[in-house]
């Protein structure tokens, strides 16, 4: 199943050039959900989603991906564990912020002290949107929003066997800087299913690193893939060059770690502060091939290649 990849920059071209749209987007049960060719790959929770009975009502969150599924229709993510009621699938929240002389943790919803919430769409289409998030600060009342973030999802289909999900984030201050402070983690963020282990996956990064030694290592591209029911998939995370602190920092759990599960953060802030100045807009970009079967290290440069060319 490896071959595909090979042809991956053709593929992505032919089918820009196709009449015929495979995309669509519907809302359903509170999630905005984008297919290719039939087949739901994406679902985005724009309505606020509970926590499972039992659980504090604090842990409760809008404004994330979840599912993200092959094409083959294996979900790679999941969200609520009970290790970290607090991840949510695709997500992107800091953690050390001063904010008005404060320091506010925006990840740990459970502390109470800020969490982001969606506030509106700013775009749908058959194959993207454009969401408005608001990250809110809860410790002091009334509740202020300290920095509003535009997210940008689109996803291209690369051939039967994966697909391209682009994701832009752009922040801007409300009127007071939003300093980032460093810490071992940190903004974007993918839960994977509770299929994958140490014993049933495997981790490689840009710098040919495996998951005996990822965690805190520099990355252009981090690839993680494993046994999905009987199959096999995965995906590949590219880190876009104008990023702040790229080539990022990774944050990824040990295997040693709650039972070997796999947790990936792309964390710019791991080693260095970022202070986003009041009035300024800052960006950050990903690029995640999602994909059936298996990949090399081979075909994942080659696919980072064209993604740093453009």
């Amino acid at each position: 199943m490896k071959y595909f990849f090979f042809l991956a920059a053709v593929t992505f071209i032919l089918m820009a050039s196709c009449s015929k749209n495979p995309y669509a987007s519907r809302k359903e049960s509170e999630n905005l959900v984008l297919s290719i060719s039939d087949n739901d790959v994406l679902s985005y929770r724009y309505k606020t989603m509970p926590p499972p009975e039992g659980v504090d009502s604090a842990f409760h969150r809008s404004g994330f991906i979840h599912p993200l599924k092959t094409l083959g229709g294996h979900t790679i993510t999941t969200i609520h564990p009970e290790d970290h009621y607090h991840h949510f699938g695709v997500w992107n929240p800091w953690t050390r912020v001063v904010y008005e002389g404060d320091t506010i943790d925006f990840w740990n919803i459970g502390e109470k002290q800020g969490t982001v919430r969606f506030k509106e769409f700013k775009k749908i289409g058959d194959n993207t949107f454009s969401a408005h998030h608001e990250h809110v600060v809860l410790k002091h009342l009334p509740e202020k929003v300290a920095l509003n973030e535009i997210q940008t999802v689109k996803i291209t289909e690369l051939n039967d066997k994966a697909y391209v999900l682009d994701v832009t984030i752009e922040y801007q201050t409300t009127g007071s800087d939003f300093e980032l402070m460093e810490y071992r983690y940190g903004g974007f963020s993918i839960r994977t299913t509770k299929e994958w282990t140490d014993a049933n996956s495997e981790i490689l990064t840009s710098e040919g690193i495996t998951r005996e030694n990822v965690d805190g290592s520099l990355a252009k591209w981090c690839l993680v893939q494993g046994e999905l029911g009987d199959g096999y998939g995965g995906f590949l995370l590219m880190s876009n060059p104008n990023n702040y602190n790229h080539p990022e920092p990774l944050r990824i759990w040990p295997k040693e770690m709650h039972d070997g599960y796999i947790f990936v953060n792309v964390c710019p802030i791991k080693t260095k502060d970022w202070v986003l100045k009041a009035g300024n807009t800052y960006k950050l970009q990903y690029r995640i091939v999602v994909f059936d079967g298996e990949m090399d290290e081979t075909q994942a440069k080659s696919l980072w290649n064209s993604y740093n060319q453009q």
